[in-house]
């Protein structure tokens, strides 16, 4: 599968310039900013990985916009983003109400539910949503998903960007103190991360978790076409747990703790279970509506 050997290769081309050049990159930024080295450093990754990823989809003839997922009129790609960015608030609400409702997870005592509280986290957790979503869904499920869909089918398709989303969660989930940086972070930031992925009882929960949503991106994605639906959900998705991690914290003392990760404290047991109720959902949900879309052309 030559696509997702070129694809795997840019992650690791952006590991490799993670250990090699964040550590001067934050050199250059600490006299002019306050980041934190893990931010410096994904940045860093990221940008690799962006500059590979746009000689790589032209070199694999993916450049296009159908390739990545863009098919869709202009107009209609948008809609459909916005419409679904509601449905992925609306199918993402139950299980966090499930959350606060069984205390798995308190509100925080220091921080006010006002309007200019809950502005500033709307705003953040809208932003934070949409630029996740189309780096991801652009690369996973446009790019990446096509390729592999091209040589070896969409089952092996979503596995494989499934596998792939899933890791992506845990690189720069890993801290140093900015009074423990020194010339080799870099890669000590690396060993932190993959030391997390190579302990399942810690992290297990949470990388099925987010396994099993990649499924549920990854076959949204086979039933439309297109990625303006993951690009809606994903961004809703993760507008609502912005606002869990910020207004909430877990509770450790809740016997039942254990439905969250304590990777996160929010994907785990309990996010598995939902997504697959909301997987079944959605993915129906985009069948029936290809089904009648094809019915009335014809």
């Amino acid at each position: 599968m030559r696509a997702f050997v070129a694809f795997f290769g840019l992650l690791l081309l952006g590991l490799a310039g993670i250990a090699a050049l964040s550590y001067p990159a934050w050199l250059l930024l600490t006299p002019h900013f306050d980041f934190e080295f893990h931010r410096v450093a994904t940045r860093i990754g990221m940008l690799i990985v962006l500059i590979g990823f746009i000689l790589t989809s032209r070199r694999l003839q993916l450049a296009d916009r159908v390739s990545l997922g863009y098919g869709l009129p202009t107009r209609h790609f948008l809609r459909a983003a916005a419409r679904n960015l509601l449905l992925g608030v609306a199918t993402m609400l139950p299980v966090v109400g499930f959350m606060l409702l069984m205390k798995l997870r308190l509100l925080r005592p220091d921080v006010t539910a006002d309007f200019a509280t809950l502005a500033v986290i709307a705003k953040q957790g809208i932003l934070s949503g949409i630029a996740v979503a189309l780096i991801e869904e652009t690369f996973l499920r446009g790019a990446m998903y096509t390729g592999i869909r091209r040589q070896a089918g969409a089952a092996t398709a979503i596995l494989l960007t499934s596998l792939v989303f899933a890791a992506l969660h845990f690189i720069g989930r890993y801290h140093i103190d900015k009074a423990n940086v020194g010339p080799g972070s870099g890669v000590d930031l690396l060993a932190g991360t993959f030391a997390q992925l190579s302990d399942p009882a810690r992290i297990g929960d949470a990388f099925i978790s987010l396994f099993a949503v990649g499924v549920v991106l990854g076959a949204v994605r086979e039933a439309t076409g297109n990625i303006a639906a993951c690009i809606g959900l994903h961004a809703g998705w993760v507008w609502v747990i912005t606002f869990v991690r910020e207004m909430s914290i877990l509770n450790d003392q809740s016997s039942m703790s254990w439905l969250l990760s304590k990777f996160d404290g929010v994907v785990g047991w309990a996010m598995l279970t939902w997504t697959i109720v909301m997987g079944w959902y959605l993915v129906r949900h985009f069948q029936t509506r290809r089904t009648l879309s094809a019915a009335g052309a014809g």
